[in-house]
């Protein structure tokens, strides 16, 4: 088992956070609108661990403030130094959320059994809208900024989720807020059959699992 994150990231091809430089790029570009020269020289190193568990028994690390940084100086989004101590704490607390997310469409699945459900790796697709999120474009909802398929390990039973975000703000404050559509793809028997359950139970009141995007 190698130590490398599953999404390439360029100069930090060594790295084992679970975030990839254009998933970093993209989401930076919700927040920085500055036009000041880049200067990363007060930007943290340090990294948070997640509460998210790799197959390796370790768990997965964010990137810090300056590897954030660094991503979006690539993509040429003119980053600003002071925007770096809210992106960063934000995208790691909106992670923790999707992961809560799965771990609920996981729930009595049996992957207590081998030690919990684990991630194996993910992609981050913010240029590839999924049907779903197509079709509520049509209907009239606000496209997702950013999305995610991560892979999870269920005692070896292998699940992909794909995880839209969608952002918005309130008309009380200029706050940015996250909503999440976390559910399991339908690739696999094991994917349809838990998206059929869930809808069953949703049917009949039992469970509601997932968040549905903002109007």
């Amino acid at each position: 088992m190698t130590d490398k994150c599953p999404v390439d990231h360029g100069e930090h091809s060594g790295d084992n956070c679970p975030v990839g430089s254009s998933a970093r790029s993209t989401w930076a570009s919700l927040f920085s609108k500055g036009t000041s020269p880049p200067n990363s020289s007060s930007l943290s190193t340090g990294r948070e661990v997640s509460s998210i568990p790799r197959t390796s028994d370790a768990h997965w690390v964010y990137p810090s403030e300056a590897q954030f940084f660094a991503a979006m100086a690539r993509k040429n989004h003119n980053p600003q130094t002071a925007d770096m101590k809210s992106i960063v704490p934000i995208h790691n607390a909106v992670n923790e959320r999707a992961w809560s997310e799965v771990l609920k469409w996981e729930a009595g699945r049996g992957g207590e059994n081998c030690g919990g459900v684990k991630l194996v790796n993910f992609k981050g697709r913010p240029n590839d809208i999924s049907p779903k999120a197509r079709l509520m474009t049509v209907l009239g909802y606000t496209a997702p900024f950013d999305r995610h398929d991560w892979v999870v390990d269920r005692c070896g039973t292998r699940v992909r989720y794909v995880i839209d975000f969608y952002t918005g703000r309130s008309a009380a404050s200029s706050d940015v807020s996250f909503y999440l559509d976390v559910r399991p793809a339908i690739d696999n028997w094991e994917g349809v059959r838990m998206r059929l359950e869930n809808a069953f139970d949703g049917l009949f009141g039992l469970k509601n699992s997932g968040a549905a995007p903002p109007s």
